[in-house]
């Protein structure tokens, strides 16, 4: 479905974005990288995709809390023919109360995990235009529709990034771009990882008492959401069925948002 076409994914190194990247190139999408890792781990990881489904691939090391670096990802692209789809995942997590809050981290987290999806997106969107085609993709959050303590600054981004979803949405309303955002409940992710072990040391659990004390809290079907669900729902929502799906904010939470 995406043969020729070229996905950039944001923190494509791992998680939420590899899942992704693989899905899409799948569909036979060129994949840009980018996140943090050793490189030789990076090189083996751009290799393996591109020769599992007959993709080109490139790597790009982008600071995302640089806007210079950010507008250089997206100019990377054009080896591959430009930005097609662009996927705006990544993302950290600092956890607080409020005035306790560190402010530095506070600013950390709404640079990665908002700011650079308004950067990215005013990069790419020219291309997609002059193209005739394109889909801005952001992974935001169940957290980007309902609040948890303690996670202000993360909470304060992916409303944000609903927002500038809806907002983009309005204004490529009438093109053939279409911009919608993903947001999913619990992940087992490495963050989420740490988030399990951290519980199960601090309140004395075994692993999967603390898995389940975490899925228990929010997540009514008692069970993680998984990269290859999340790499599905961006396929779709890259195919012709979702040319009129604009502005949306779908969650994938396993009842999370429905309580």
């Amino acid at each position: 479905m995406l043969k020729g076409k070229t996905a950039l994914v944001t923190g494509s190194t791992s998680g939420i974005g590899l899942g992704i990247a693989r899905a899409l190139a799948a569909q036979g999408a060129n994949i840009v990288f980018n996140g943090f890792g050793e490189a030789a781990a990076i090189e083996a990881l751009r290799k393996e995709v591109a020769g599992t489904h007959g993709v080109q691939t490139l790597y790009h090391p982008a600071d995302m809390t640089q806007p210079a670096e950010i507008r250089a990802l997206v100019q990377a692209a054009d080896a591959l023919g430009g930005v097609d789809v662009l996927v705006n995942n990544a993302g950290i997590q600092f956890v607080a109360p409020v005035d306790e809050f560190p402010e530095e981290r506070w600013d950390a987290i709404i640079a990665i995990n908002l700011t650079s999806n308004f950067h990215a997106i005013k990069a790419a969107l020219p291309g997609m235009k002059a193209k005739g085609w394109g889909r801005i993709i952001n992974i935001a959050s169940v957290h980007g529709l309902v609040a948890s303590a303690n996670k202000s600054a993360y909470v304060a981004a992916k409303h944000g990034v609903v927002g500038l979803t809806k907002a983009v949405a309005l204004e490529t309303a009438a093109t053939p771009v279409t911009c919608n955002a993903i947001c999913p409940g619990w992940v087992l992710t490495a963050l989420v990882q740490k988030q399990i072990d951290d519980r199960a040391a601090a309140q004395k659990l075994s692993a999967e008492e603390a898995r389940k004390s975490l899925l228990g809290e929010k997540q009514p079907s008692q069970d993680f959401v998984t990269t290859e669900q999340l790499g599905q729902l961006a396929v779709f929502l890259c195919s012709p069925a979702a040319n009129q799906i604009r502005g949306a904010a779908w969650n994938i939470d396993g009842g999370w948002f429905a309580q």
